[in-house]
C-alpha cells in the first residue's frame, strides 16, 4: 500500500465531495482555524476486514495523543463506511468487504474520497483510496451455446462474429485472448474496438456436409491475470446442404436375366443410385437413356421413382436375346444433376418353339423298280429355340419301305427306300415324318409325304384257265361262237393291253 500527499483532487472526486466540502467549509468560517490537507492511499480489493491502509494520523502530521480527544474520525454519507480510522493510533483501516466491480464499474481508476474530521480545533482532512484490481472474476458469455448455419458452398475467408465475453475486472485482468478448439474447418480472429475485443469465427477451409453435417467447437476467453482465468462458449455449426453431389450407381454396368414369354409387370432388375445430399438436392428420379433402341422402349418401362425395371411388352428370345438399357438417375436440385449407367439383360430361352420340317425336294412319283437307297426326298428340320430346345430328334412312319438317313449337315435328312417296291400290292404311300427336341416339356411337328408308285411292265398276262377243255355240238351253223378265252395282266395301262 502507498499513500501521497497532493493539495488537489481530480473531477470526479471534486465533484462527489462539493456538497459536503461546503459544509465544512461553512463550519471552519464558523470555528475559525483550520487545517486544510489531502492524503492518496492506494489498496486491493477483497483484502480482509481490518486491513491497515496507512497512518492517516501521521500522514497528516496530527498529534497521536490527541486524537480521541478531538474525535479524530472518517465522515461517511452511509451508514455502512467502508473504511474507519482507530483514535488510539490513527491508522485507516478496512472496515467492510471492498469488492472493486461493485463500486466502480469500467476499466478506469476506482477512487474513493475520504472525509477525515478532527476537532477542537476544527479540521477537515480529504483521504483519496485507490482500490486496485484483483483477478477475481473469470470471463462470461451471455450464453452458454451460439449456432451458426453456413451453407457448404460458403467461400473460406468468411467472418462470422461471436458472443463477446465479459469479465468485470479491470486491466490486465480484463479480456486479453480468444481461444478456438483446434479443427480443420475454423479459426478465431479478434478485432480490437473502443468496446473491446470483438472475436470472430473464420472460416479457413471450404465446408462439405456429406462428409461432416454439424461441428461442435468451443470458444475460450481468458483475461490477463496471474493465472489467468477463463470462460467457454460452445459453438455448433450446422452445415447447410448445396447441390454439389450427382446420383451414384455402385456399378457402371449392371448383369441380369430373364426368360422369355415371362408376363407382363415382371420385375427386371431395380435400380438404387445414391446422393448424399439432402432434401430435393438428395432426392433421385429414374428415366430410360433417350437414345435406346425402340424394342427397348416397347419391352421395358422405368418406375421413375423406385427405380424398378418392369416387363411391359412380350419378350422373345428368338427376337432379341440381349438387351442394353441405358438409366439415368437426376437428382431434384437446381440445376440437378445426374447420374448414369448400364443394364445388360439376357434374355434365357425356353422351349416355346416346335422344329419346322421343311422338304426341300421330293419325288411324288417312284418307280416300282426302284433299288433300295434311292432317294425321293430332302428334309431339313430346324428349331428356332437354342440350346437343348433346338436339339431335335426325327422319325419316320415304321410301316412303310423307306427310311431317314442323316445327310452331311446336322438336321439335313434324306427319304431313301430300303427295300423292294411293288405297284401291285401297294400303288400308294402316305409317309409320316415326326421331329421332336429335347426340351421341357419336348415339342414335336409332324409332316406327310404323299408318294405314288409308278408301274413298270413287269407282270405277264395271265388265262384264267390253263389249260382249256370245251364241248363242240355237231352239226353247228358256219360261223357260230364256238367258245371265248380271257387274260389278265395285272401292270398299268398300255402294260396292261392284252391283245
Amino acid at each position: 500500500m502507498s499513500f501521497w500527499i497532493t493539495m488537489g483532487i481530480d473531477n470526479k472526486t471534486r465533484t462527489k465531495g462539493c456538497a459536503w466540502l461546503a459544509f465544512y467549509l461553512a463550519l471552519l468560517l464558523l470555528f475559525g482555524k483550520q487545517a486544510l490537507a489531502q492524503i492518496r492511499y492506494s489498496v486491493p480489493e477483497e483484502v480482509k476486514e481490518g486491513t491497515v491502509v496507512g497512518n492517516a494520523a501521521k500522514d497528516l502530521g496530527l498529534d497521536i495523543t490527541s486524537l480521541i480527544a478531538r474525535r479524530f474520525r472518517v465522515v461517511s454519507e452511509s451508514k455502512d463506511a467502508i473504511f474507519e480510522v482507530n483514535q488510539n493510533n490513527g491508522e485507516l483501516y478496512v472496515h467492510k468487504h471492498i469488492d472493486r466491480e461493485e463500486l466502480c464499474q469500467g476499466s478506469g481508476a476506482c477512487l474513493m474520497e475520504l472525509k477525515i474530521l478532527v476537532e477542537n480545533p476544527l479540521e477537515i482532512h480529504y483521504a483519496i483510496v485507490e482500490i486496485t484490481d484483483v483477478n477475481d472474476h473469470s470471463p462470461s458469455f451471455p450464453e452458454k451455446e451460439q449456432i451458426f448455419e453456413i451453407a457448404e458452398h460458403t467461400l473460406p475467408g468468411k467472418r462470422f462474429q461471436l458472443h463477446t465475453a465479459r469479465d468485470p475486472d479491470a486491466g490486465i485482468n480484463s479480456i486479453r485472448t480468444y481461444t478456438l478448439t483446434s479443427n480443420e474447418h475454423f479459426e478465431v480472429n479478434i478485432r480490437q474496438t473502443d468496446a473491446g475485443k470483438i472475436p470472430y469465427l473464420v472460416l479457413k477451409k471450404s465446408l462439405d456436409r456429406e462428409q461432416k453435417n454439424k461441428h461442435t467447437l468451443l470458444v475460450t476467453a481468458f483475461d490477463g491475470g496471474k493465472p489467468p482465468k477463463a470462460g467457454t462458449l460452445n459453438i455448433s455449426i450446422i452445415v447447410l446442404d448445396s447441390n454439389d453431389n450427382r446420383p451414384i450407381f455402385s456399378q457402371e454396368i449392371y448383369q441380369t436375366e430373364i426368360k422369355e414369354n415371362v408376363p407382363f409387370g415382371t420385375s427386371v432388375f431395380k435400380m438404387n443410385a445414391t446422393d448424399p445430399d439432402e432434401g430435393t438436392n438428395g432426392a433421385t428420379e429414374y428415366r430410360l437413356g433417350k437414345t435406346l433402341k425402340k424394342k427397348v422402349y416397347d419391352i421395358f418401362e422405368l418406375d421413375r421413382v423406385t427405380g424398378e425395371i418392369r416387363v411391359k411388352g412380350i419378350v422373345d428370345y428368338e427376337e432379341n436375346d440381349f438387351f442394353e438399357v441405358d438409366i439415368e438417375a437426376s437428382d431434384k436440385g437446381t440445376p440437378p444433376l445426374t447420374g448414369e449407367c448400364r443394364v445388360n439383360i439376357k434374355i434365357i430361352d425356353v422351349n416355346d418353339n416346335p422344329p419346322e420340317i421343311h422338304v426341300t425336294s421330293l419325288s411324288n412319283t417312284v418307280s416300282e423298280d426302284s433299288k433300295p437307297g434311292t432317294v425321293i426326298s430332302l428334309i431339313s428340320v430346324r428349331d428356332k429355340d437354342s440350346g437343348v430346345n433346338g436339339k431335335i430328334i426325327s422319325h419316320i412312319s415304321s410301316d412303310v419301305p423307306f427310311e431317314l438317313k442323316p445327310s452331311y449337315k446336322e438336321n439335313i435328312y434324306s427319304v431313301v427306300t430300303n427295300g423292294f417296291l411293288d405297284r401291285e400290292e401297294v400303288s400308294h404311300y402316305e409317309i409320316t415324318i415326326k421331329a421332336t427336341d429335347c426340351g421341357e416339356p419336348p415339342l414335336s411337328s409332324v409332316k406327310t409325304l404323299s408318294i405314288q408308285i409308278s408301274d413298270v411292265n413287269d407282270n405277264s398276262p395271265h388265262f384264267d384257265q390253263n389249260p382249256l377243255q370245251f364241248y363242240l355240238s355237231e352239226n353247228n351253223v358256219a360261223g357260230a361262237s364256238v367258245f371265248s378265252v380271257s387274260a389278265t395282266d395285272k401292270d398299268l395301262n398300255e402294260n396292261a393291253a392284252i391283245s
